[in-house]
């Protein structure tokens, strides 16, 4: 592993643990070099997945871009890291064992999107406005009209 301060290849790891679900080793390292400290991240990863975007070009698949878009969408909101961690990787699962090599940004964002209508209404709109590329007020009452339709669905199934 390269150390981050002064790119020397010459590093020690010093003490691993696994995270809380036990999906990824955390890694505390230390450069021999000048005896920097950082840490890595190792997790499994099934296939190498291409994401195939709009205009049509090529590109690997970013698991830290992803979670980076959802933390966004996330932001100011009361939910917690951990559950957003277990969403990222519950979505790089279904994309991995999908089944195919070559994803569309569309399944990705509808996928994204799936697991933030049940994460956080609020971030489901956030990344939504992004995602769909929403032009006027219009397009955001449209989605407020499909939660609430939800919602009422679901009330009326509990009062059943």
């Amino acid at each position: 592993m390269r150390c981050p301060n002064c790119n020397s290849l010459d590093t020690q790891v010093k003490d691993s643990r696994p995270t809380e679900d036990s999906s990824v080793i955390r890694r505390r390292r230390v450069c021999v070099a000048c005896e920097f400290r950082f840490t890595t991240f190792e997790r499994v990863q099934l296939r190498e997945l291409t994401v195939i975007k709009r205009n049509g070009r090529r590109v690997p698949f970013d698991r830290d871009k992803l979670m980076r878009s959802v933390s966004i969408s996330l932001r100011k909101r009361p939910v917690e890291p951990e559950r957003v961690e277990k969403m990222v990787s519950t979505i790089v699962r279904e994309l991995e064992t999908g089944g195919e090599a070559e994803i569309s940004s569309e399944v990705i964002g509808e996928t994204v999107m799936e697991h933030l209508r049940t994460l956080d209404d609020v971030a489901y709109v956030r990344f939504a406005s992004v995602y769909r590329n929403f032009r006027e007020a219009k397009d955001f009452a449209d989605v407020l009209g499909e939660l609430s339709g939800e919602e009422e669905a679901r009330l009326a199934a509990i009062r059943k």
